[in-house]
């Protein structure tokens, strides 16, 4: 590889990360996750084996990688515990080879309890999260009474910690006969993750600073989607960190200048999990088979997927903001069997045309998106390793998005497995 990359989600997660990371993972020293918790899947097929990690680097299934879990990550150490003997039971040995940053936030239970009890009271105007934590986790580490990985060595801090959510999350916890309020529980089963931790819990910005001055190579890993960052995606709709590449940098602890290129993953159409504007959303038969062929349910929730046609507006925005230079499309053989495939070039809104999202991104609800058809390809894609064995309106249409966009594409996936790929 040769060359330090992010790998970064440019729609609203689900694009298709696992795998690219997986791909370029080979030729990197070191995977790292800088941000997210386990309310994302990224899916990874090897032959006939289906990997679903959801903390872990995906880059672990690489025999002799160094993976390490970054600051910027909420954890939840259950499931970590969870990941780990899946690892096992797979005989993929990730002793030695797997490191966490001691200041890495935790996902306990009550943080699940919270989100879940917060999503329902909002009713109607819920946000769709996964109820997995990690808003609540996030809250906590804002607020700066979070507990991080480094406290379960600490069994007395840890204890005073716990006590303290007792008072200040009174509201939820007090009379509540759920066992994830249960927090004399909950601390003693952390303390038995204690001697499971401690041989990974490594300085990861040093880590990554020394590997770097010595020559390695580092892969950054995300989790989600531009379109989900908290600071520029679509909020409230959103998660709760840096989904961008901004969040390299805060999520590991390294400076920009370690930061050589940024890969863009882009569905070849577009999805969204859960609730929030969605312009190009196809509520019709089109959907649904968009959907079946795309097997678009969550790998973290098996939730349906919201399926619409590729949005060139919002990918002007993300990909202005993460700085991207080159782009993996995945998913083109979905659209294999398309008649005819559409592609939002521009938005109306109030009798107004715009190329590039509204300023106020509630906005995007109202806009309506004009697209420009392309003749499909009506051929079978799947498997397909070389660009110039496409069908030639495949070729048409990879172009005229990479044209649009003005960066080169150097990875498109023609299917879930690794060796079902286009390296350009």
């Amino acid at each position: 590889m040769g060359k330090n990359k992010v790998v970064v989600g440019c729609q609203w997660g689900d694009e298709g990360k696992g795998k690219i990371v997986d791909l370029l993972a080979a030729d990197a020293d070191i995977i790292a996750r800088f941000q997210g918790g386990a309310n994302a899947g990224h899916t990874i097929v090897v032959g006939d084996r289906k990997y679903v990690l959801h903390l872990i680097p995906s880059g672990i299934i690489h025999p002799g990688k160094l993976c390490v879990v970054g600051n910027g990550v909420v954890l939840d150490p259950f499931g970590f515990k969870e990941e780990l003997e899946l690892l096992d039971r797979e005989g993929i040995d990730y002793r030695g080879r797997l490191f966490v940053s001691p200041a890495t936030n935790m996902v306990l239970p009550y943080h699940k309890l919270i989100d879940a009890v917060d999503e329902q009271a909002r009713g109607t105007g819920c946000l769709g999260t996964t109820q997995r934590g990690i808003g609540p986790a996030y809250i906590d580490k804002v607020a700066r009474h979070g507990i991080r990985v480094v406290d379960l060595f600490a069994p007395d801090r840890l204890k005073k910690r716990l006590e303290y959510q007792a008072v200040i999350k009174a509201k939820y916890l007090d009379g509540s006969t759920d066992k994830r309020a249960d927090l004399k529980r909950t601390y003693e089963e952390l303390i038995k993750l204690a001697d499971m931790f401690k041989p990974m819990v490594v300085d990861v910005s040093y880590q990554l600073h020394t590997a770097h001055r010595q020559g390695k190579t580092i892969l950054f890993e995300g989790a989600q989607g531009t379109l989900l960052d908290v600071d520029l995606g679509t909020y409230p709709f959103a998660t709760s960190s840096n989904t961008t590449t901004g969040g390299v940098l805060t999520g590991l602890g390294v400076g920009p200048r370690m930061i050589d290129e940024v890969v863009g993953v882009v569905k070849a159409y577009t999805t969204r999990v859960g609730t929030g504007p969605f312009p190009t959303e196809l509520i019709d038969d089109t959907g649904d088979h968009l959907r079946k062929l795309g097997d678009e349910f969550g790998a973290t929730t098996g939730r349906p997927r919201r399926c619409g046609w590729l949005d060139l507006v919002a990918l002007r925005h993300t990909f202005r903001i993460n700085g991207v230079d080159s782009m993996a499309v995945t998913k083109l053989d979905v659209l294999d069997e398309s008649e005819e495939i559409k592609v939002c070039t521009h938005y109306e809104l109030k009798g107004q045309k715009l190329t590039q999202v509204p300023l106020d991104l509630a906005e995007l609800n109202h806009v309506k998106p004009v697209y420009e058809s392309l003749a499909g390809w009506k051929s079978d894609t799947t498997g397909i390793t070389k660009f110039a064995d496409l069908p030639p309106k495949a070729r048409e249409y990879l172009n005229f998005i990479a044209n649009d966009l003005d960066v080169s594409i150097c990875v498109v996936s023609t299917g879930a497995k690794r060796e079902e790929t286009i390296l350009v």
